[in-house]
């Protein structure tokens, strides 16, 4: 499968840890690439960023407007109606990346998979899915649009999953945040949730949380 168009960017020579970001609907790889600075990790500490751009493709609730999606959005309520067959298609994209990242000498232990808003859907699936062990899931402002079917990998009930909403977020309500939480720690997740007095978007308090616990998980080792 070619490999989606994306930004790379690495904060030492020779990485040894991935973490692979998905933007949200109408954004593409470079709304996120901007944070890695940001996040100030130690010098020491060698971290591939992958910045995915989506495919372009009409979506309905925008009047079928062309723009970059995972999937489609067929109604308001975006929890009812989900494109599952556009959603599993971009899961299959991201996951081809994540055997790139194997390929090229990456632990799976050592790759985490990110997503905001509509790319979280798909980190979702991505890596509570994926039949190797996976080195975290970070959901921001966003919702398990596959909770009703996912078929859960063995290698990931461990994977640490840190869930992260605005208070105030209009787009995608914090109630699915927490719904998702409470689906995770049902089926016995270990799940951090977070949540931060803002809209659909990241804050700076924020980004140091998610500098912590990358910190937290690539210290770990394999």
């Amino acid at each position: 499968m070619p490999l989606l168009p994306a930004i790379e960017l690495e904060t030492k020579a020779h990485p040894d840890s991935t973490v692979i970001w998905l933007h949200g609907l109408g954004a593409d790889g470079s709304d996120f690439a901007p944070i890695v600075p940001e996040l100030h990790l130690p010098a020491g500490l060698a971290v591939r960023f992958i910045f995915p751009h989506a495919p372009a493709m009409p979506v309905t609730i925008n009047g079928g407007f062309v723009m970059p999606a995972w999937y489609d959005i067929v109604d308001m309520t975006i929890e009812r109606k989900v494109d599952i067959a556009g959603l599993m298609a971009s899961a299959e994209q991201i996951n081809a990346f994540v055997s790139r990242e194997l390929e090229r000498g990456i632990d799976s232990k050592r790759i985490v998979i990110a997503g905001f808003s509509q790319g979280g859907a798909v980190a979702y699936q991505v890596a509570l899915s994926h039949p190797k062990p996976l080195g975290g899931l970070l959901a921001m402002s966003t919702y398990f649009a596959t909770a009703g079917i996912i078929a859960y990998s063995a290698a990931n009930l461990a994977i640490p999953i840190k869930i992260q909403h605005g208070t105030d977020d209009p787009v995608v309500p914090e109630q699915l945040g927490r719904k998702a939480t409470t689906q995770l720690a049902a089926k016995g997740y270990s799940v951090s949730y977070e949540n931060y007095p803002m809209e659909h978007a990241v804050c700076p308090q924020q980004i140091g949380d998610i500098s912590r616990w990358l910190q937290l998980q690539f210290s770990l080792g394999v």
